[in-house]
C-alpha cells in the first residue's frame, strides 16, 4: 500500500538558496556510497574547516522514522528508507526543506535487538527507485510518485537466509540489470531485469549467505566483474552470467561481514572486524575468467560497519575504534588516531567527513602525512548508534540518525 504526503515532518526554514544538481551531474549522490560506490565525491569548493558549533544548519527533520540506511540524492529530491508505523517504507523528501513528497510502504517492519526497520539505501536509475527492505522485499518504484512498477521477495524466491541483524544491502544497477544478494542455494548473487524484475541469472555454484555488505562492479582487463563480501568469503562473479570466479575466505568472519569492497588498479580490497583483518587481491583475466591472488593480508584494518575509502593511493577507515590511514598497495599503516570515535566516513574535496556511532561529526584532511582535524560537533542522541553514512552533495552535508535528518551548508 502506498501512502503520500502525510508524514508530519518538522523542518527549520531554509537558510541558503541555490540551484541543485541536474540528473546526471557529478554532484548527485544516486546510490549507496555515491555515483561509483567509492564513498568519494568529485565535488570541490567546500569549506576547509568548521566553526566550533559545526557548519551552518540548513534544515532538520525529526520524524523520519527508525532505520540505519543512508540517502540517495538527485536534483531537488532525497530518497531514504525508514519505518513508518508498522511498515518498512521508502520516503521521497523535498531537498529544500526535508518535507515529505511521497511515501511508499514495501513490507511490514521487522524488529531486531539492534534496531528495527530498514538498513539499506535506495538506488536511483533514470526515473526509477530501487529499494530492498530488511525482510527481502525488493521493489522498483517510480521516482515521481512512488508508484510500484514491480516487486518480489528475494529471500522467498531464491530460498535465501536473512542474516541475524537483517538484510542491509543496497541494490546495484549494471546496465539493464539489477544485482542483489539473496544468499540462497546456487543463488548467493542474482541478476534481475531492472525493468521487469525477472531473473536473468543466478550464481550457480556459489551458495554463500548474504551477510550485510553491498556489491560493487568493475571491468577487470575486459571482464565485467561483480565483487562482494558474503558470510563466508570475498568473492567475484562474472557479470555476464554469474559464473563464480574466486572465493577468498581468509578475510571473512563468522559474525558480521559488512564493509563494501574497494576496487582500484585491477585489485580488490576486503576487510572485516571481529579479530579478522584485511586483504588485497590482485586480479588478472584470461579467457574470460578473472583469477585472484593474495597481495597481502594483515590485521591493521579491521573494519566493522563504517566502510573504507580509497583516496590518492591510501585507504581510510576505522580499524575497530581507531581511524586508520593505510597504503593501498602495500598495507603499510601511515597513521592511526582515535579521531571522533568509531564510526563511518565519506570523502569530498580532500577531506574526510566523519560520523562516530556516539553522535560526533568531524572533518579531517585526507592525507597520509598525519591526522589533521578541521572541526567537530555533536548531533542529538537518538538512543541508538549513529550508523548511517554521511552524504556530501551540492555543497551540503546530510547526517541521518534514526528519525532525525539534518542538512548542513558546507560550501566554502
Amino acid at each position: 500500500m502506498k501512502r503520500r504526503n502525510f508524514l508530519p515532518l518538522l523542518a527549520a526554514p531554509l537558510l541558503r538558496r541555490g540551484a541543485f544538481a541536474a540528473p546526471g551531474s557529478s554532484l548527485e549522490w544516486p546510490q549507496w556510497r555515491g555515483p561509483d560506490r567509492t564513498g568519494v565525491s568529485s565535488e570541490t569548493g567546500l569549506a576547509k574547516s568548521w566553526p566550533a558549533g559545526g557548519p551552518p544548519k540548513v534544515w532538520s527533520i525529526s520524524n523520519l522514522g527508525e532505520g540505519y540506511g543512508s540517502l540517495a540524492v538527485r536534483g531537488d529530491r532525497i530518497y531514504v528508507q525508514s519505518v513508518h508505523g508498522r511498515d518498512s517504507a521508502v520516503f521521497c523528501l523535498n531537498r529544500r526543506d526535508g518535507k515529505a513528497v511521497w511515501t511508499t510502504a514495501l513490507a511490514g517492519r521487522m524488529e531486531q535487538d539492534r534496531g528495527d526497520g530498514p538498513r539499506g539505501t535506495p538506488t536511483l536509475d533514470d526515473n526509477r527507485v530501487f529499494a530492498l527492505a530488511e525482510n527481502g522485499e525488493l521493489a522498483c518504484l517510480r521516482a515521481q510518485d512512488g508508484a510500484k512498477v514491480w516487486r518480489r521477495n528475494i529471500l522467498q524466491d531464491f530460498d535465501g537466509r536473512n542474516p541475524h541483524w537483517l538484510l542491509s544491502e543496497s541494490p546495484l544497477i549494471d546496465g539493464d540489470r539489477l544485482i542483489v544478494k539473496p544468499g540462497g542455494p546456487n543463488a548467493c548473487i542474482v541478476a534481475l531485469d531492472k525493468n521487469s524484475g525477472k531473473t536473468v541469472w543466478t550464481s550457480q555454484g556459489l551458495s554463500d549467505g548474504a551477510a550485510y555488505s553491498s556489491c560493487i562492479i568493475a571491468d577487470v582487463q575486459g571482464v565485467r566483474t561483480i565483487m562482494a563480501l558474503t558470510d563466508r568469503a570475498g568473492v567475484g562473479v562474472r557479470a555476464g552470467d554469474g559464473k563464480p570466479m574466486w572465493s577468498y575466505e581468509r578475510v571473512a568472519n563468522r559474525t558480521a561481514n559488512i564493509a563494501t569492497p574497494v576496487f582500484h588498479d585491477n585489485k580488490v580490497f576486503y576487510t572485516s572486524a571481529y579479530g579478522t583483518g584485511c586483504a588485497l587481491l590482485g586480479l588478472t583475466a584470461q579467457d574470460g575468467v578473472v583469477k585472484a591472488d593474495e597481495v597481502y593480508f594483515n590485521r591493521e584494518m579491521q573494519n566493522h560497519h563504517g566502510g573504507v575509502i580509497f583516496y590518492n593511493g591510501y585507504l581510510y577507515g576505522y580499524s575497530n575504534a581507531i581511524l586508520t590511514c593505510m597504503d593501498f598497495a602495500t598495507g603499510r599503516v601511515a597513521w592511526k588516531d582515535r579521531s571522533v570515535g568509531k564510526g563511518c566516513l565519506t570523502c569530498a574535496d580532500a577531506n574526510l567527513y566523519l560520523l562516530s556511532e556516539d553522535n560526533v561529526a568531524g572533518l579531517a584532511e585526507a592525507t597520509p602525512d598525519a591526522y589533521r582535524e578541521k572541526g567537530r560537533f555533536s548531533i542529538p542522541d537518538q538512543g541508538k548508534p549513529s550508523w548511517a553514512h554521511p552524504v556530501v552533495c551540492g555543497g551540503q552535508l546530510f547526517l541521518r540518525n534514526q528519525g532525525m535528518l539534518t542538512c548542513y551548508d558546507v560550501k566554502g
